[in-house]
Protein backbone atom coordinates (compact mmCIF):
# COMPACT_ATOMS: atom_id res chain seq x y z
CA UNK A 1 0.00 0.00 0.00
CA UNK A 2 2.85 2.38 0.88
CA UNK A 3 4.39 1.57 -2.48
CA UNK A 4 1.18 2.58 -4.26
CA UNK A 5 1.02 5.83 -2.25
CA UNK A 6 4.65 6.56 -3.10
CA UNK A 7 3.98 5.91 -6.77
CA UNK A 8 0.94 8.15 -6.75
CA UNK A 9 2.88 10.86 -4.93
CA UNK A 10 5.66 10.68 -7.55
CA UNK A 11 3.09 10.95 -10.36
CA UNK A 12 1.38 13.88 -8.64
CA UNK A 13 4.74 15.63 -8.07
CA UNK A 14 5.71 15.11 -11.69
CA UNK A 15 2.40 16.49 -12.91
CA UNK A 16 2.76 19.53 -10.66
CA UNK A 17 6.27 20.11 -11.99
CA UNK A 18 5.00 19.94 -15.55
CA UNK A 19 2.21 22.38 -14.73
CA UNK A 20 4.61 24.81 -13.02
CA UNK A 21 7.07 24.50 -15.89
CA UNK A 22 4.29 25.11 -18.43
CA UNK A 23 3.13 28.15 -16.51
CA UNK A 24 6.66 29.54 -16.34
CA UNK A 25 7.07 28.81 -20.04
CA UNK A 26 3.88 30.72 -20.83
CA UNK A 27 5.05 33.69 -18.79
CA UNK A 28 8.46 33.54 -20.36
CA UNK A 29 6.90 33.32 -23.80
CA UNK A 30 4.78 36.41 -23.15
CA UNK A 31 7.89 38.31 -22.06
CA UNK A 32 9.81 37.03 -25.05
CA UNK A 33 7.04 38.13 -27.39
CA UNK A 34 7.58 41.72 -26.27
CA UNK A 35 11.36 41.39 -26.36
CA UNK A 36 11.25 39.87 -29.86
CA UNK A 37 9.37 42.75 -31.45
CA UNK A 38 10.57 43.35 -34.96
CA UNK A 39 11.13 46.67 -36.67
CA UNK A 40 11.33 47.70 -40.31
CA UNK A 41 14.03 50.37 -40.00
CA UNK A 42 17.67 49.22 -39.68
CA UNK A 43 19.15 50.73 -36.53
CA UNK A 44 22.44 52.49 -36.03
CA UNK A 45 22.53 54.59 -39.20
CA UNK A 46 21.92 58.34 -39.31
CA UNK A 47 19.08 58.98 -41.74
CA UNK A 48 19.57 61.62 -44.44
CA UNK A 49 16.40 63.49 -45.43
CA UNK A 50 15.58 64.15 -49.08
CA UNK A 51 15.67 67.73 -50.28
CA UNK A 52 11.90 68.21 -50.38
CA UNK A 53 11.16 67.60 -46.69
CA UNK A 54 10.92 71.29 -45.75
CA UNK A 55 8.57 71.92 -48.69
CA UNK A 56 6.42 68.97 -47.69
CA UNK A 57 6.04 70.37 -44.19
CA UNK A 58 4.47 73.45 -45.73
CA UNK A 59 1.49 71.44 -46.99
CA UNK A 60 0.02 71.32 -43.49
CA UNK A 61 -1.93 74.07 -41.76
CA UNK A 62 -1.83 73.91 -37.97
CA UNK A 63 -5.15 73.95 -36.17
CA UNK A 64 -5.78 74.08 -32.42
CA UNK A 65 -8.19 71.46 -31.12
CA UNK A 66 -10.28 72.87 -28.31
CA UNK A 67 -13.81 72.67 -26.99
CA UNK A 68 -16.11 74.23 -24.43
CA UNK A 69 -16.33 71.70 -21.58
CA UNK A 70 -18.53 73.77 -19.26
CA UNK A 71 -21.40 71.28 -19.71
CA UNK A 72 -19.27 68.36 -18.47
CA UNK A 73 -19.75 67.09 -14.93
CA UNK A 74 -16.95 67.28 -12.36
CA UNK A 75 -16.51 63.51 -12.66
CA UNK A 76 -16.17 63.68 -16.45
CA UNK A 77 -13.53 66.39 -16.18
CA UNK A 78 -11.66 64.28 -13.62
CA UNK A 79 -11.72 61.22 -15.89
CA UNK A 80 -10.51 63.00 -19.03
CA UNK A 81 -6.78 63.06 -18.15
CA UNK A 82 -6.88 59.26 -17.81
CA UNK A 83 -8.30 58.99 -21.30
CA UNK A 84 -5.57 61.22 -22.70
CA UNK A 85 -3.01 58.92 -21.10
CA UNK A 86 -4.64 55.81 -22.56
CA UNK A 87 -4.78 57.48 -25.99
CA UNK A 88 -1.03 58.06 -25.84
CA UNK A 89 -0.55 54.31 -25.39
CA UNK A 90 -2.54 53.72 -28.59
CA UNK A 91 -0.16 56.12 -30.31
CA UNK A 92 2.91 54.15 -29.21
CA UNK A 93 1.30 50.86 -30.30
CA UNK A 94 0.53 52.24 -33.74
CA UNK A 95 4.21 53.13 -34.09
CA UNK A 96 4.95 49.48 -33.34
CA UNK A 97 2.50 48.31 -35.97
CA UNK A 98 3.65 50.62 -38.72
CA UNK A 99 7.46 50.51 -38.38
CA UNK A 100 8.44 49.05 -35.01
CA UNK A 101 9.73 51.13 -32.10
CA UNK A 102 9.45 54.91 -32.39
CA UNK A 103 12.42 55.98 -30.27
CA UNK A 104 15.17 53.99 -32.06
CA UNK A 105 13.92 55.37 -35.36
CA UNK A 106 13.61 58.98 -34.20
CA UNK A 107 17.08 58.86 -32.63
CA UNK A 108 18.52 58.24 -36.11
CA UNK A 109 17.17 61.58 -37.37
CA UNK A 110 19.24 64.69 -36.61
CA UNK A 111 17.50 67.18 -38.90
CA UNK A 112 14.73 68.97 -36.95
CA UNK A 113 12.38 69.41 -39.92
CA UNK A 114 12.76 65.78 -40.97
CA UNK A 115 12.06 64.69 -37.40
CA UNK A 116 8.86 66.74 -37.35
CA UNK A 117 7.77 65.33 -40.71
CA UNK A 118 8.51 61.78 -39.55
CA UNK A 119 6.34 62.35 -36.50
CA UNK A 120 3.44 63.56 -38.67
CA UNK A 121 3.75 60.48 -40.89
CA UNK A 122 4.46 57.96 -38.12
CA UNK A 123 7.48 56.77 -40.04
CA UNK A 124 9.78 57.52 -43.00
CA UNK A 125 7.12 57.37 -45.75
CA UNK A 126 5.15 60.38 -46.93
CA UNK A 127 1.54 59.29 -46.50
CA UNK A 128 0.18 62.13 -48.63
CA UNK A 129 2.62 61.45 -51.47
CA UNK A 130 1.91 57.79 -52.26
CA UNK A 131 4.11 56.65 -49.34
CA UNK A 132 7.26 57.95 -50.98
CA UNK A 133 10.27 57.56 -48.64
CA UNK A 134 11.76 60.87 -47.52
CA UNK A 135 15.09 59.50 -46.31
CA UNK A 136 17.80 58.48 -48.74
CA UNK A 137 18.55 55.26 -46.88
CA UNK A 138 14.92 54.04 -46.82
CA UNK A 139 13.28 51.93 -49.53
CA UNK A 140 9.58 51.47 -50.42
CA UNK A 141 7.06 50.91 -47.64
CA UNK A 142 6.10 47.24 -47.19
CA UNK A 143 2.45 46.80 -48.14
CA UNK A 144 1.85 44.85 -44.94
CA UNK A 145 3.53 47.48 -42.74
CA UNK A 146 4.85 45.74 -39.61
CA UNK A 147 1.94 43.30 -39.37
CA UNK A 148 3.71 40.60 -41.41
CA UNK A 149 7.29 39.44 -42.02
CA UNK A 150 8.70 41.52 -44.87
CA UNK A 151 10.01 38.37 -46.59
CA UNK A 152 6.60 36.66 -46.57
CA UNK A 153 4.97 36.08 -49.94
CA UNK A 154 1.23 36.16 -50.60
CA UNK A 155 1.42 32.54 -51.73
CA UNK A 156 3.14 31.48 -48.51
CA UNK A 157 0.44 33.17 -46.44
CA UNK A 158 -2.45 31.79 -48.48
CA UNK A 159 -1.08 28.23 -48.33
CA UNK A 160 -0.48 28.44 -44.58
CA UNK A 161 -3.17 26.69 -42.55
CA UNK A 162 -3.78 28.66 -39.40
CA UNK A 163 -7.19 29.50 -37.86
CA UNK A 164 -6.08 32.92 -36.58
CA UNK A 165 -4.13 34.21 -39.56
CA UNK A 166 -6.99 36.38 -40.90
CA UNK A 167 -7.99 37.77 -37.53
CA UNK A 168 -8.03 41.54 -37.23
CA UNK A 169 -6.07 41.20 -34.01
CA UNK A 170 -3.07 38.99 -34.78
CA UNK A 171 0.44 39.76 -35.95
CA UNK A 172 2.12 37.34 -38.30
CA UNK A 173 5.69 36.45 -37.32
CA UNK A 174 8.20 33.64 -37.86
CA UNK A 175 9.08 31.02 -35.27
CA UNK A 176 12.61 29.77 -34.56
CA UNK A 177 12.35 27.37 -37.48
CA UNK A 178 11.42 30.20 -39.84
CA UNK A 179 7.81 29.09 -40.22
CA UNK A 180 4.88 31.51 -39.95
CA UNK A 181 3.10 31.91 -36.63
CA UNK A 182 0.27 34.15 -35.41
CA UNK A 183 0.59 36.23 -32.25
CA UNK A 184 -2.42 37.89 -30.62
CA UNK A 185 -2.15 41.62 -30.03
CA UNK A 186 -2.88 41.19 -26.33
CA UNK A 187 0.15 38.91 -26.09
CA UNK A 188 2.49 40.91 -28.30
CA UNK A 189 1.68 44.20 -26.55
CA UNK A 190 0.81 42.83 -23.12
CA UNK A 191 2.50 45.49 -20.98
CA UNK A 192 1.06 48.50 -22.80
CA UNK A 193 -2.42 47.05 -23.08
CA UNK A 194 -2.50 46.17 -19.39
CA UNK A 195 -1.65 49.77 -18.55
CA UNK A 196 -4.29 51.10 -20.94
CA UNK A 197 -6.85 48.68 -19.52
CA UNK A 198 -6.12 49.86 -15.98
CA UNK A 199 -6.56 53.49 -17.05
CA UNK A 200 -9.95 52.74 -18.62
CA UNK A 201 -11.08 50.91 -15.49
CA UNK A 202 -9.94 53.81 -13.32
CA UNK A 203 -11.87 56.25 -15.52
CA UNK A 204 -14.93 53.98 -15.36
CA UNK A 205 -14.74 54.08 -11.59
CA UNK A 206 -15.03 57.88 -11.70
CA UNK A 207 -17.68 58.25 -14.43
CA UNK A 208 -21.32 58.21 -13.33
CA UNK A 209 -22.98 57.91 -16.75
CA UNK A 210 -23.95 54.19 -16.80
CA UNK A 211 -23.51 53.75 -20.56
CA UNK A 212 -20.01 55.25 -20.65
CA UNK A 213 -19.07 53.35 -17.47
CA UNK A 214 -20.18 50.04 -18.99
CA UNK A 215 -18.35 50.71 -22.26
CA UNK A 216 -15.08 51.66 -20.54
CA UNK A 217 -15.12 48.54 -18.38
CA UNK A 218 -15.87 46.23 -21.31
CA UNK A 219 -13.31 47.93 -23.54
CA UNK A 220 -10.74 47.57 -20.78
CA UNK A 221 -11.33 43.81 -20.78
CA UNK A 222 -11.29 43.66 -24.59
CA UNK A 223 -7.80 45.15 -24.69
CA UNK A 224 -6.61 42.17 -22.63
CA UNK A 225 -8.38 39.47 -24.65
CA UNK A 226 -8.67 40.80 -28.24
CA UNK A 227 -12.41 40.09 -28.05
CA UNK A 228 -14.03 43.41 -28.92
CA UNK A 229 -17.58 42.56 -29.99
CA UNK A 230 -19.25 42.96 -26.59
CA UNK A 231 -17.62 46.34 -26.06
CA UNK A 232 -18.67 47.35 -29.59
CA UNK A 233 -22.27 46.60 -28.67
CA UNK A 234 -21.86 48.63 -25.48
CA UNK A 235 -20.46 51.53 -27.50
CA UNK A 236 -23.54 51.39 -29.74
CA UNK A 237 -25.72 51.88 -26.65
CA UNK A 238 -23.75 54.92 -25.53
CA UNK A 239 -26.16 57.64 -26.65
CA UNK A 240 -26.26 60.19 -23.84
CA UNK A 241 -22.67 60.59 -22.65
CA UNK A 242 -21.03 63.99 -22.98
CA UNK A 243 -17.67 62.33 -23.71
CA UNK A 244 -16.95 59.80 -26.41
CA UNK A 245 -13.76 57.76 -26.41
CA UNK A 246 -12.77 55.61 -29.37
CA UNK A 247 -9.90 53.34 -28.38
CA UNK A 248 -8.27 50.14 -29.59
CA UNK A 249 -7.42 48.45 -32.88
CA UNK A 250 -10.01 49.81 -35.30
CA UNK A 251 -9.34 50.42 -39.01
CA UNK A 252 -7.63 48.20 -41.61
CA UNK A 253 -6.13 50.83 -43.91
CA UNK A 254 -2.55 50.42 -42.71
CA UNK A 255 -2.56 46.80 -43.89
CA UNK A 256 -2.39 47.30 -47.66
CA UNK A 257 -1.31 43.70 -48.23
CA UNK A 258 -4.56 41.98 -47.26
CA UNK A 259 -6.61 44.81 -45.76
CA UNK A 260 -7.18 42.74 -42.64
CA UNK A 261 -5.11 43.77 -39.64
CA UNK A 262 -6.58 46.47 -37.39
CA UNK A 263 -4.43 49.41 -36.31
CA UNK A 264 -4.44 51.04 -32.88
CA UNK A 265 -5.88 54.53 -32.54
CA UNK A 266 -7.87 56.77 -30.25
CA UNK A 267 -10.16 59.78 -30.46
CA UNK A 268 -11.28 61.88 -27.48
CA UNK A 269 -14.48 63.73 -28.34
CA UNK A 270 -16.74 66.25 -26.57
CA UNK A 271 -20.39 66.19 -27.65
CA UNK A 272 -21.97 69.29 -29.14
CA UNK A 273 -25.54 69.00 -27.78
CA UNK A 274 -27.04 71.65 -30.08
CA UNK A 275 -25.81 70.19 -33.37
CA UNK A 276 -26.44 66.63 -32.20
CA UNK A 277 -30.11 67.38 -31.71
CA UNK A 278 -30.36 68.46 -35.36
CA UNK A 279 -29.08 65.08 -36.53
CA UNK A 280 -31.15 62.78 -34.31
CA UNK A 281 -34.08 62.17 -36.69
CA UNK A 282 -32.15 60.59 -39.56
CA UNK A 283 -31.32 57.29 -37.85
CA UNK A 284 -34.91 56.04 -38.00
CA UNK A 285 -35.07 56.69 -41.73
CA UNK A 286 -32.35 54.24 -42.75
CA UNK A 287 -34.54 51.17 -43.53
CA UNK A 288 -36.72 53.21 -45.90
CA UNK A 289 -33.66 54.76 -47.54
CA UNK A 290 -32.22 51.25 -48.01
CA UNK A 291 -35.37 50.23 -49.87
CA UNK A 292 -35.03 53.29 -52.10
CA UNK A 293 -31.65 52.13 -53.44
CA UNK A 294 -31.69 51.80 -57.26
CA UNK A 295 -30.78 48.09 -57.34
CA UNK A 296 -32.59 44.76 -57.48
CA UNK A 297 -34.27 43.49 -54.31
CA UNK A 298 -31.65 40.82 -53.56
CA UNK A 299 -28.98 43.54 -53.30
CA UNK A 300 -30.89 45.60 -50.73
CA UNK A 301 -32.63 42.99 -48.57
CA UNK A 302 -30.33 43.63 -45.61
CA UNK A 303 -31.97 46.09 -43.22
CA UNK A 304 -29.71 48.64 -41.53
CA UNK A 305 -30.11 48.68 -37.76
CA UNK A 306 -32.26 51.51 -36.47
CA UNK A 307 -30.25 51.89 -33.28
CA UNK A 308 -27.74 53.87 -35.27
CA UNK A 309 -27.32 57.43 -34.11
CA UNK A 310 -25.72 60.58 -35.42
CA UNK A 311 -24.09 63.15 -33.22
CA UNK A 312 -21.81 66.13 -33.60
CA UNK A 313 -18.64 66.49 -31.55
CA UNK A 314 -15.59 68.61 -31.04
CA UNK A 315 -12.50 66.46 -31.42
CA UNK A 316 -9.92 67.26 -28.76
CA UNK A 317 -7.39 64.45 -29.36
CA UNK A 318 -6.26 62.20 -32.20
CA UNK A 319 -3.70 59.45 -31.54
CA UNK A 320 -2.31 56.59 -33.60
CA UNK A 321 -3.76 55.54 -36.95
CA UNK A 322 -6.30 58.39 -37.14
CA UNK A 323 -3.50 60.92 -36.56
CA UNK A 324 -1.20 59.60 -39.31
CA UNK A 325 -1.15 61.60 -42.51
CA UNK A 326 -4.57 62.96 -43.47
CA UNK A 327 -6.97 63.61 -40.61
CA UNK A 328 -10.47 62.20 -40.62
CA UNK A 329 -13.39 64.55 -40.06
CA UNK A 330 -16.07 61.96 -39.33
CA UNK A 331 -16.29 58.50 -37.79
CA UNK A 332 -18.53 55.58 -38.70
CA UNK A 333 -18.07 52.66 -36.31
CA UNK A 334 -17.99 49.85 -35.35
CA UNK A 335 -16.78 48.02 -38.44
CA UNK A 336 -18.07 44.58 -37.42
CA UNK A 337 -20.79 43.29 -39.74
CA UNK A 338 -22.56 41.65 -36.79
CA UNK A 339 -23.01 45.05 -35.17
CA UNK A 340 -24.15 46.69 -38.41
CA UNK A 341 -26.84 44.08 -38.96
CA UNK A 342 -28.16 44.12 -35.39
CA UNK A 343 -27.71 47.79 -34.46
CA UNK A 344 -26.35 49.71 -37.41
CA UNK A 345 -23.48 52.03 -36.62
CA UNK A 346 -22.79 55.33 -34.95
CA UNK A 347 -21.89 58.36 -37.04
CA UNK A 348 -19.79 60.92 -35.24
CA UNK A 349 -19.29 64.23 -37.03
CA UNK A 350 -16.14 66.05 -35.90
CA UNK A 351 -17.42 69.57 -36.38
CA UNK A 352 -14.34 71.58 -35.45
CA UNK A 353 -12.03 69.44 -37.62
CA UNK A 354 -14.53 69.69 -40.47
CA UNK A 355 -14.71 73.46 -40.19
CA UNK A 356 -10.90 73.69 -40.26
CA UNK A 357 -10.66 71.78 -43.55
CA UNK A 358 -13.55 73.65 -45.11
CA UNK A 359 -12.20 77.11 -44.37
CA UNK A 360 -8.47 76.52 -44.74
CA UNK A 361 -8.56 74.17 -47.74
CA UNK A 362 -11.87 73.66 -49.57
CA UNK A 363 -12.81 77.32 -50.03
CA UNK A 364 -9.38 78.27 -51.48
CA UNK A 365 -9.52 75.22 -53.80
CA UNK A 366 -12.97 76.17 -55.08
CA UNK A 367 -11.78 79.72 -55.76
CA UNK A 368 -9.11 78.30 -58.06
CA UNK A 369 -10.77 75.29 -59.72
CA UNK A 370 -14.55 75.76 -59.67
CA UNK A 371 -16.41 77.78 -62.31
CA UNK A 372 -16.95 81.29 -60.86
CA UNK A 373 -20.69 80.98 -61.49
CA UNK A 374 -20.87 77.84 -59.33
CA UNK A 375 -18.66 78.88 -56.40
CA UNK A 376 -21.68 80.10 -54.43
CA UNK A 377 -22.74 76.45 -54.20
CA UNK A 378 -19.71 75.51 -52.08
CA UNK A 379 -21.10 75.76 -48.52
CA UNK A 380 -20.22 74.43 -45.10
CA UNK A 381 -23.74 73.03 -44.63
CA UNK A 382 -23.36 70.96 -47.82
CA UNK A 383 -19.86 69.87 -46.76
CA UNK A 384 -21.23 68.79 -43.39
CA UNK A 385 -24.17 66.93 -44.96
CA UNK A 386 -22.01 65.17 -47.57
CA UNK A 387 -19.56 64.07 -44.91
CA UNK A 388 -22.30 62.91 -42.56
CA UNK A 389 -24.09 60.84 -45.19
CA UNK A 390 -20.79 59.37 -46.39
CA UNK A 391 -20.60 57.81 -42.93
CA UNK A 392 -24.25 56.76 -43.09
CA UNK A 393 -23.45 55.22 -46.46
CA UNK A 394 -21.08 52.71 -44.90
CA UNK A 395 -24.06 51.06 -43.17
CA UNK A 396 -26.14 50.92 -46.34
CA UNK A 397 -26.12 48.58 -49.32
CA UNK A 398 -24.94 45.00 -48.90
CA UNK A 399 -22.52 43.26 -46.54
CA UNK A 400 -23.09 39.59 -47.44
CA UNK A 401 -22.65 38.42 -51.02
CA UNK A 402 -25.73 36.96 -52.70
CA UNK A 403 -23.92 33.91 -54.11
CA UNK A 404 -22.33 32.26 -51.09
CA UNK A 405 -18.91 33.91 -51.31
CA UNK A 406 -19.13 35.12 -47.72
CA UNK A 407 -18.99 38.79 -46.77
CA UNK A 408 -18.14 41.43 -49.34
CA UNK A 409 -15.01 42.14 -47.30
CA UNK A 410 -13.88 38.51 -47.59
CA UNK A 411 -14.74 38.21 -51.27
CA UNK A 412 -13.12 41.46 -52.41
CA UNK A 413 -9.96 40.88 -50.32
CA UNK A 414 -7.44 43.75 -50.46
CA UNK A 415 -9.67 45.78 -52.81
CA UNK A 416 -12.52 45.91 -50.29
CA UNK A 417 -11.48 49.08 -48.45
CA UNK A 418 -11.14 51.01 -51.71
CA UNK A 419 -14.47 49.79 -53.09
CA UNK A 420 -16.19 50.41 -49.75
CA UNK A 421 -14.88 53.98 -49.49
CA UNK A 422 -16.06 54.61 -53.03
CA UNK A 423 -19.47 53.22 -52.13
CA UNK A 424 -19.78 55.40 -49.04
CA UNK A 425 -18.91 58.54 -51.00
CA UNK A 426 -21.44 58.01 -53.77
CA UNK A 427 -24.04 56.49 -51.42
CA UNK A 428 -23.84 59.65 -49.31
CA UNK A 429 -24.60 61.82 -52.33
CA UNK A 430 -27.51 59.55 -53.27
CA UNK A 431 -28.96 59.77 -49.74
CA UNK A 432 -28.66 63.56 -49.70
CA UNK A 433 -30.50 63.67 -53.04
CA UNK A 434 -33.31 61.48 -51.69
CA UNK A 435 -33.66 63.55 -48.52
CA UNK A 436 -33.93 66.76 -50.51
CA UNK A 437 -36.59 65.14 -52.69
CA UNK A 438 -38.50 64.11 -49.54
CA UNK A 439 -38.21 67.58 -48.00
CA UNK A 440 -36.14 66.32 -45.06
CA UNK A 441 -33.17 68.55 -45.93
CA UNK A 442 -34.18 72.17 -46.43
CA UNK A 443 -31.16 74.35 -45.67
CA UNK A 444 -29.63 75.34 -49.00
CA UNK A 445 -30.29 73.40 -52.22
CA UNK A 446 -29.17 70.17 -53.85
CA UNK A 447 -26.82 72.04 -56.20
CA UNK A 448 -24.80 73.00 -53.11
CA UNK A 449 -24.19 69.34 -52.32
CA UNK A 450 -23.25 68.42 -55.89
CA UNK A 451 -20.72 71.22 -56.38
CA UNK A 452 -19.32 70.88 -52.86
CA UNK A 453 -19.00 67.12 -53.41
CA UNK A 454 -17.13 67.67 -56.68
CA UNK A 455 -14.83 70.33 -55.19
CA UNK A 456 -14.06 67.95 -52.35
CA UNK A 457 -12.63 65.42 -54.80
CA UNK A 458 -9.78 67.86 -55.48
CA UNK A 459 -9.19 68.30 -51.76
CA UNK A 460 -9.04 64.56 -51.15
CA UNK A 461 -7.05 63.85 -54.33
CA UNK A 462 -4.14 65.83 -52.94
CA UNK A 463 -3.63 63.05 -50.40
CA UNK A 464 -2.41 60.89 -53.28
CA UNK A 465 -3.63 57.52 -54.49
CA UNK A 466 -1.79 55.30 -51.99
CA UNK A 467 -4.69 54.94 -49.55
CA UNK A 468 -8.09 53.32 -50.02
CA UNK A 469 -9.69 56.77 -49.92
CA UNK A 470 -7.23 58.08 -52.52
CA UNK A 471 -7.82 55.25 -54.95
CA UNK A 472 -11.59 55.62 -54.55
CA UNK A 473 -11.30 59.32 -55.36
CA UNK A 474 -9.41 58.62 -58.57
CA UNK A 475 -11.81 55.91 -59.68
CA UNK A 476 -14.80 58.19 -59.08
CA UNK A 477 -13.20 61.19 -60.81
CA UNK A 478 -12.48 59.17 -63.94
CA UNK A 479 -15.96 57.64 -63.91
CA UNK A 480 -17.51 61.12 -63.68
CA UNK A 481 -15.26 62.28 -66.51
CA UNK A 482 -16.19 59.38 -68.78
CA UNK A 483 -19.90 59.98 -68.19
CA UNK A 484 -19.75 63.75 -68.74
CA UNK A 485 -20.71 64.72 -65.18
CA UNK A 486 -18.39 67.72 -65.37
CA UNK A 487 -16.68 69.89 -67.95
CA UNK A 488 -13.13 71.23 -67.73
CA UNK A 489 -13.13 74.77 -69.09
CA UNK A 490 -10.40 76.47 -71.12
CA UNK A 491 -9.44 78.63 -68.12
CA UNK A 492 -8.68 75.54 -66.01
CA UNK A 493 -11.88 75.67 -63.95
CA UNK A 494 -14.53 72.96 -63.78
CA UNK A 495 -18.30 73.14 -64.24
CA UNK A 496 -20.64 70.52 -62.80
CA UNK A 497 -23.29 69.29 -65.24
CA UNK A 498 -26.15 68.76 -62.78
CA UNK A 499 -28.35 66.40 -64.81
CA UNK A 500 -25.39 64.25 -65.84
CA UNK A 501 -24.13 64.26 -62.26
CA UNK A 502 -27.41 62.77 -61.06
CA UNK A 503 -27.42 60.05 -63.74
CA UNK A 504 -23.77 59.22 -63.12
CA UNK A 505 -24.27 59.05 -59.36
CA UNK A 506 -27.01 56.44 -59.81
CA UNK A 507 -25.08 54.30 -62.29
CA UNK A 508 -21.91 54.37 -60.18
CA UNK A 509 -23.83 53.36 -57.07
CA UNK A 510 -25.36 50.44 -58.97
CA UNK A 511 -21.96 49.35 -60.25
CA UNK A 512 -20.46 49.26 -56.77
CA UNK A 513 -23.37 47.56 -55.00
CA UNK A 514 -23.46 44.87 -57.67
CA UNK A 515 -19.71 44.37 -57.36
CA UNK A 516 -19.95 43.97 -53.58
CA UNK A 517 -23.06 41.78 -53.69
CA UNK A 518 -21.54 39.51 -56.33
CA UNK A 519 -18.19 39.41 -54.53
CA UNK A 520 -16.63 40.12 -57.92
CA UNK A 521 -12.97 40.26 -56.97
CA UNK A 522 -11.73 40.11 -60.56
CA UNK A 523 -13.77 43.15 -61.59
CA UNK A 524 -12.82 45.06 -58.45
CA UNK A 525 -9.12 44.29 -58.86
CA UNK A 526 -9.19 45.34 -62.53
CA UNK A 527 -11.02 48.59 -61.73
CA UNK A 528 -8.66 49.56 -58.92
CA UNK A 529 -5.59 48.71 -61.00
CA UNK A 530 -6.71 50.60 -64.09
CA UNK A 531 -8.43 53.63 -62.55
CA UNK A 532 -7.03 53.96 -59.04
CA UNK A 533 -4.34 56.44 -60.02
CA UNK A 534 -4.06 60.15 -60.74
CA UNK A 535 -4.35 61.04 -64.43
CA UNK A 536 -1.76 63.45 -65.94
CA UNK A 537 -4.40 66.14 -66.54
CA UNK A 538 -5.66 65.97 -62.96
CA UNK A 539 -2.08 65.93 -61.66
CA UNK A 540 -1.42 69.17 -63.54
CA UNK A 541 -4.35 70.81 -61.76
CA UNK A 542 -3.23 69.42 -58.41
CA UNK A 543 0.23 70.82 -59.10
CA UNK A 544 -1.38 74.23 -59.58
CA UNK A 545 -2.98 73.88 -56.17
CA UNK A 546 0.30 72.75 -54.62
CA UNK A 547 2.25 75.72 -55.98
CA UNK A 548 -0.45 78.15 -54.85
CA UNK A 549 0.31 77.64 -51.17
CA UNK A 550 -3.10 76.14 -50.34
CA UNK A 551 -2.59 73.61 -47.51
CA UNK A 552 -3.18 69.93 -48.29
CA UNK A 553 -4.25 69.00 -44.78
CA UNK A 554 -4.12 70.03 -41.15
CA UNK A 555 -1.99 69.05 -38.20
CA UNK A 556 -3.22 69.53 -34.68
CA UNK A 557 -2.09 71.51 -31.70
CA UNK A 558 -3.76 69.20 -29.20
CA UNK A 559 -3.62 68.13 -25.61
CA UNK A 560 -5.45 68.37 -22.26
CA UNK A 561 -4.15 71.88 -21.67
CA UNK A 562 -6.14 73.11 -24.71
CA UNK A 563 -9.41 72.40 -22.92
CA UNK A 564 -8.28 73.76 -19.58
CA UNK A 565 -7.22 70.52 -17.86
Amino acid sequence: MKTIYKSLFKIFTALMAVAIFASCSENKTAEQMEEERTGLIPEGTELTPTEDVSKRLDIFAEFKLTSNIDHLTAEEKKALPLLFEAADIMRSLFWEQTIGGKEPFMSQIKDAEAKKFAKINYGPWDRLNNNKPFFQEIGPKPAGANFYPTDMTREEFENWENPDKNSLYTLIRRDEAGKLKSVWYHEAYATELKKASDLLKEAAGIIKNPELKKYLNLRAEALLTSEYLESDFAWMEMKDANIDFVVGPIENYEDQLFGTKAAFESFILIKDPVWSKRLAKFSQMLPDLQQALPVEEEYKKEVPGTKSDMNAYDAVYYAGDCDAGSKTIAINLPNAEEVHIKYGSRKLMLKNSMRAKFEKILIPISEMLIDPEQREYVTFTAFFENTMFHEVGHAMGIKQTINGKGTAREALKETYSTIEEGKADIMGLFLVTKLYEQGELTEGELKDNYVTFFASIFRSSRFGAASAHGKANMMRFQYFQEKGAFTRNDDGTYTVNFDKMHETMVSLLQKIIHMQGDGNYEAASKWVKEKGMITPELQADLDRLNTSGIPVDVIFDQGPENIGL
